[in-house]
């Protein structure tokens, strides 16, 4: 079940999750929770599965109903389980958008893949990591219509 976060609910689990999305640098994972606690447009879901801290999603809802992943984070014990798809799955039915997007890296891009999602190279960063942008289009069932 994806749980939307509040102020209230920062705790060690989430800190953890992010850690691991932003190479464990505890400037960095401090930058991400403040952008989160901070700003109206972003939007932070961690999911729990029997009270435990699964995964997280961070994405903020961009023009044309685009909703742009920044983070999509799952506890390394739980991965290949499929939580990763399922998160997205929740979103889509939470958020109903039209498109979604990330960048990513090379083990990021072939999850997405993996999963629907067109995979586009891009140039390599500032650090000559290579990133990829991942774009799937949401379907609208005819029943919805």
């Amino acid at each position: 079940m994806l749980v939307n976060l509040t102020d209230s609910q920062w705790d060690l689990e989430v800190r953890e999750l992010l850690e691991d999305a932003v190479y464990y640098d505890p400037s960095e994972v401090d930058k991400v929770m403040n952008q989160y606690r901070t700003s109206s447009l972003n939007e932070l879901y961690v999911f729990e599965d029997q009270e435990e801290f699964i995964g997280i999603i961070g994405f903020m809802m961009g023009e044309q109903n685009q909703l742009e992943i920044a983070e999509l984070v799952i506890h390394p014990l739980e991965r290949l389980k499929g939580y990763g798809r399922g998160i997205i799955l929740e979103t889509i039915v939470l958020k109903n958008p039209s498109r979604i997007t990330a960048v990513t890296d090379e083990e990021g891009a072939d999850f997405f893949r993996n999963i629907g999602f067109q995979v586009i190279g891009m140039p390599a960063n500032e650090v000559g990591v290579e990133r990829f942008r991942c774009t799937y289009e949401v379907e609208i069932d005819a029943e919805d219509e």
